[in-house]
């Protein structure tokens, strides 16, 4: 099966599953409790005891109101009252920022214990390098591996070793301040058209109608993807011309830069975009000074702890002259720990990063931060207080028919840097779309000679 067609049965099945689990589906989970983790993993238990050791944790939730930081927090400090001599140094940052230290890092061999990789064409150089440890041993302790959604790990897999496990499973959306809306008397738009008209109106009335925060280069992109997915008519673009079947300079391409410039030039979104980092960029939504806000459905948790909560909902990016399915979505594989090769506390922080992902599941259900989470999950969403707008988002997940990976989890990185810096220079400067579709295409052939 394609890596495609797997994506597709992917979200579907673990949607289906997570949604089922919403319903008050009785599936035995396999998370296990604190408790359990630290009494079963005895080998490896045992081992931590023997000396003193310092893992460092590196991260991308730098941003103290999201969920998934008061988890990650919650969960270190319980490690480490079990286990008095090891102490989990966290290195906070943006997605941005973690990238570039990461890859000065990995220039130098000094990956940290435990970072952050992206899934497929992200993470294999990493594993080509030899920089990280394979975690099949560790995920077959406490049965970890079945913790997570069928098929997902193969998006971290390379000639039958796992080399990551993924904090997340993902569709991108475009949430909305209902208030905001029937403030300016605008309606949920169902066309690309509409959509433009949304923003004019929501201008007119002194409502910034969309927030992002470019100056982390992918958020604009993974945008940018979803208009590409509708201007092509469906998923594969970017296959097709990895397969030479098609080039930037196709039409759909063009198409797409256009919709996106008609989109910045029409002011959607705030001045200086590209000075606004992810979490900036968030909380202009968060806060209520902005209308819409596209990302993917891992940001869900951090509005509904917001000041926004209640006021929300959320949308399928629309249609583009046309063209394109609107239950096909942008896929998001998510983020995922890796630990280094050249650990110098190799089974420690395997015995770590076991148990904090075994009690994972638990305690983001239990911050509000598990939708759209990779691993399955035991509960009533409803009866645990998750807002309606989490409710509308599992509902979505039960409609996804496909779509696409983002650009830099399907390209090669020189590629993918060109990509990310094109679209991001135009906020700041409208440029005609064969200019920017020979950029694209320049950039493609000279990281594939």
């Amino acid at each position: 099966m394609g890596k495609t067609s797997k994506w597709m049965s992917l979200v579907l099945t673990g949607s289906l599953a997570l949604s089922l689990t919403a319903c008050g589906s009785s599936t035995k989970s396999e998370t296990t409790s604190p408790t359990d983790s630290t009494t079963t993993n005895t080998t490896t238990t045992e081992t931590v005891k023997e000396k003193d050791v310092t893992i460092t944790f590196q991260n991308i939730f730098p941003d103290p109101t999201d969920p998934k930081n008061k988890l990650m927090n919650k969960l270190v400090k319980q490690y480490e009252a079990d286990h008095p001599n090891v102490k989990i140094e966290l290195d906070s940052l943006n997605t941005d920022q973690q990238k570039l230290k990461l890859k000065t890092q990995a220039a130098s061999k000094e990956v940290p214990d435990i970072t952050i990789v992206n899934p497929a064409a992200q993470m294999k150089p990493f594993v080509e390098a030899k920089l990280l440890a394979p975690l099949n041993d560790m995920l077959d302790e406490n049965g970890l591996k079945g913790t997570f959604q069928d098929g997902l790990l193969d998006w971290y897999s390379f000639d039958g070793s796992t080399y990551a496990l993924p904090d997340g499973n993902n569709i991108g959306v475009v949430y909305y301040n209902k208030e905001l809306f029937e403030k300016a008397g605008v309606k949920v738009p169902t066309t690309f058209e509409e959509m433009l008209t949304v923003v004019k109106t929501l201008k007119s009335k002194g409502i910034q109608p969309m927030g992002i925060g470019e100056k982390d280069t992918w958020t604009g992109s993974f945008l940018f993807m979803n208009m590409l997915l509708r201007t092509n008519g469906g998923p594969g673009f970017l296959q097709d011309v990895v397969e030479k079947k098609k080039t930037f300079e196709d039409p759909a391409f063009k198409e797409a830069v256009t919709a996106f410039e008609n989109l910045v030039q029409a002011g959607a979104f705030q001045e200086g975009a590209t000075s606004f980092d992810y979490n900036a960029g968030e909380n202009l939504f968060k806060t209520g000074k902005v209308a819409m806000y596209y990302m993917g459905t891992w940001a869900t948790g951090g509005i509904e702890t917001s000041s926004v909560n209640g006021k929300v909902g959320v949308f399928k990016f629309p249609t583009i002259n046309g063209k394109g399915n609107p239950d096909e979505f942008m896929l998001a594989p998510g983020s995922a720990f890796a630990i280094s090769a050249d650990s110098e506390h190799l089974p420690e922080t395997k015995a770590f990063l076991n148990w904090f992902m075994l009690n994972f599941p638990k305690e983001a259900f239990a911050a509000k931060g598990a939708v759209g989470i990779g691993q399955k999950v035991e509960g009533d969403f409803k009866a645990a207080g998750y807002s309606d707008t989490a409710m509308e988002i599992l509902g979505l997940f039960k409609e996804v028919k496909g779509g696409d990976l983002s650009f830099d989890n399907t390209m090669n990185p020189g590629t993918a840097q060109a990509h990310l810096t094109s679209i991001q220079n135009l906020f700041a400067q409208q440029k005609n779309p064969d200019e920017v579709a020979k950029e694209h295409q320049a950039a493609f052939e000279a990281n594939n000679k």
